[in-house]
């Protein structure tokens, strides 16, 4: 995220702070058991004023961490919440099929429909940046596609009869990648469901493959949905991390 520079900078700047407030505690705790050990209420009144097994500087440590853990939080959730994408209002386009399943502290998302008897469900996972790979050695499309960000798609049609088709797709702007494909039977069991698969789609004959592709996109699975979901999906991400941090929160604060 962009904020982990600042928490970085953070940590470092109150490190000093912390480690001064340490080394007070620890002249505290010394003087407090010098005078203790020399004090008319012996040994054993001092382990009545202090429960068996408890360590004071570990405790005054532990807090003092916990409580420089809490602010590098709340530093990060305020860049967070100043961000423009966790809170955006994503307006579908018009033409879009499906109805969506968000589920907060998901990093999916799924979408359903129902085309001619058919029942369609894509399973949306976040995007992938772009990754900066060695460039060379690399076809036209490989290299145009090592600069773009993408998001990986499951998507499922199933007959009503039970069998269905499973595609493993990658959607780039303007494009989507059909990487595999599958038939699934739910009758099969886990060891039936790894048998053969067919060959890679890239093998198929070109005619196939164009084929699929026209099959994928009358039922909704074209780049204006996978554009739409790009964005949708960039949101998400913004929205899990702010969840996440504040959850993070609160079980430092318990």
């Amino acid at each position: 995220m962009a904020c982990v520079s600042l928490l970085r900078k953070s940590a470092a700047s109150l490190a000093p702070l912390v480690s001064r407030f340490s080394r007070v505690q620890r002249n505290s705790y010394s003087t407090l058991f010098t005078a203790l050990s020399h004090s008319p209420l012996s040994h054993k009144s001092s382990r009545g004023l202090f429960a068996p097994g408890f360590n004071y500087t570990t405790a005054v440590k532990r807090t003092s961490s916990d409580e420089l853990l809490v602010r590098v939080i709340d530093s990060e959730i305020k860049c967070a919440e100043e961000s423009d994408d966790h809170n955006q209002d994503e307006k579908s386009p018009s033409d879009f099929p499906f109805e969506i399943e968000d589920n907060p502290g998901h990093q999916t998302i799924t979408l359903i429909r129902e085309y001619q008897g058919e029942h369609v469900k894509v399973e949306v996972h976040m995007p992938d940046l772009v990754t900066g790979e060695n460039e060379e050695d690399m076809t036209d499309d490989e290299n145009e596609n090592a600069t773009q960000s993408s998001i990986p798609l499951v998507v499922t049609v199933t007959k009503r009869s039970g069998p269905s088709l499973e595609f493993s797709c990658t959607a780039f702007p303007d494009k989507i990648s059909i990487d595999g494909l599958a038939v699934r039977h739910p009758e099969n069991s886990p060891e039936e469901q790894i048998a053969y698969e067919g060959p890679d789609f890239n093998d198929l004959d070109e005619n196939l493959q164009k084929a699929f592709h026209k099959y994928l996109e009358l039922r909704g699975i074209k780049p204006s949905t996978t554009n739409f979901l790009h964005e949708y999906m960039i949101n998400k991400d913004s929205r899990e991390y702010l969840l996440w941090l504040k959850n993070l929160k609160k079980f430092v604060e318990a």
